[in-house]
């Protein structure tokens, strides 16, 4: 791991003076000495001047294939940080699906120009260094958040570099390990059910696939917000699900969900997207009401067919399919992504401090095992949340 000079120092140098004992890696808690020849000048804990970080380690993704294909390697290039953005030194990341399906060539159209790639989205550490405009961040400070899905440098890294906007404070009453497991997949539910649908208390919302992560946030979220809550999952989840609030766990691998299912829903949040699950959740939907998947078309038309006639061919599936339910059914179609909201990652991080949000982690493994890690959740060893733990 190399250090630079630290910016705003034209002349001399600095010189460790002591204070308390910082981690690998990480300056914080330090206290340094601008030294010009030969006596110091001023002494300051790294608050206006930082130490960047030109190298570190991180799993980069050279090509497009099976776990085998990750490597983690050391001196990888930091870029500069730029003004709006933030470098963490990590501590914990989670694997997502959406890290082992782009690790398998999705969205290959997008980013097979980018490799080699540095995967993963969630984050949980400490703020190693911030860039010149960014004001709600300090060094030290522990953070968690997520990155957006097109980003081509990952958190799979010792340090990953995110926008201001896209960390908020880590709870004190969780780890690292546990808050990494948080961002991404609650973000997700948060933009299709407050940012879309803008459910309201006393709304009814139907998740489909409410055993997983963004599904099992989903349910808590709604559940906080006031709202009546129904969820399919498999059977291992549905105790967790009524427990997190909902009124109704139907097992969709012993129940017929049509039948198990009473009544019209202010919002349907899909997050399996099979056609006969989509029918299902547009007829359990009232008028006026939103549907939403996470299984969009534009990245799976884009990498078949290029991104000169993917993209618009996905764009027109989505057009088409908003008109058909607008005027036939009177709802809303929707499909969703995960995006940064600085709002919504601070209301998930206040319900995470009031114990109304948490995401299990199932296991967990160090960095260096980063392949196994995505061998147990392509086999489907472990169903739950994995979180990649870096020392």
């Amino acid at each position: 791991m190399r250090f630079l000079r630290p910016r705003g120092i034209a002349d001399g140098f600095l010189r460790d003076a002591g204070s308390s004992a910082g981690t690998s890696g990480c300056v914080r808690g330090r206290i340094y000495e601008l030294v010009r020849g030969g006596a110091a000048v001023a002494r300051t804990p790294l608050r206006g001047v930082r130490f960047m970080v030109t190298s570190c380690r991180a799993v980069l993704l050279p090509r497009f294939g099976g776990p085998e294909v990750l490597e983690l390697r050391e001196n990888v290039a930091v870029p500069d940080l730029k003004p709006n953005e933030v470098l963490v030194r990590a501590r914990a990341v989670s694997v997502n699906p959406l890290d082992t399906r782009m690790r398998s060539g999705y969205g290959r159209s997008i980013f097979e120009p980018l490799l080699p790639l540095i995967l993963g989205r969630d984050i949980s550490g400490e703020v190693a260094a911030v860039g010149a405009s960014v004001r709600s961040m300090r060094v030290g400070q522990e953070v968690f958040g997520a990155l957006h899905p097109t980003a081509v440098r990952g958190t799979y890294t010792d340090y990953a570099i995110l926008s201001e906007d896209e960390l908020t404070r880590k709870p004190e009453s969780i780890t690292h390990t546990e808050a990494s497991a948080i961002p991404f997949a609650a973000l997700t539910a948060w933009r299709a059910l407050k940012s879309t649908a803008r459910i309201s208390e006393g709304q009814r919302v139907l998740v489909i696939g409410g055993g997983g992560a963004v599904g099992f946030a989903a349910v808590q979220l709604a559940v906080a917000a006031g709202c009546h809550v129904s969820t399919t999952c498999g059977g291992e989840s549905v105790e967790r699900a009524l427990a997190a609030g909902a009124q109704q766990a139907v097992d969709y691998m012993v129940e017929d969900i049509e039948l198990a299912i009473k009544g019209r829903f202010d919002a349907v949040l899909d997050t399996i997207g099979a056609p006969e699950m989509e029918r299902i959740g547009i007829n359990l939907l009232r008028r006026g009401g939103h549907y939403m998947t996470l299984q969009g078309e534009a990245a799976s038309l884009a990498d078949r067919y290029g991104l000169a006639i993917g993209l618009p061919a996905a764009t027109a599936i989505l057009l088409k399919k908003q008109f058909q339910y607008r005027y036939s059914l009177g709802i809303e179609y929707w499909w969703t992504y995960m995006r940064a909201d600085s709002e919504g990652l601070n209301e998930i991080r206040q319900l995470c401090e009031a114990k109304k949000l948490h995401i299990p982690v199932d296991k967990t493994f160090h960095i260096a095992h980063v392949r196994e890690a995505h061998e147990a959740k392509d086999k489907r060893l472990v169903p739950g949340k994995v979180v990649l733990e870096l020392d």
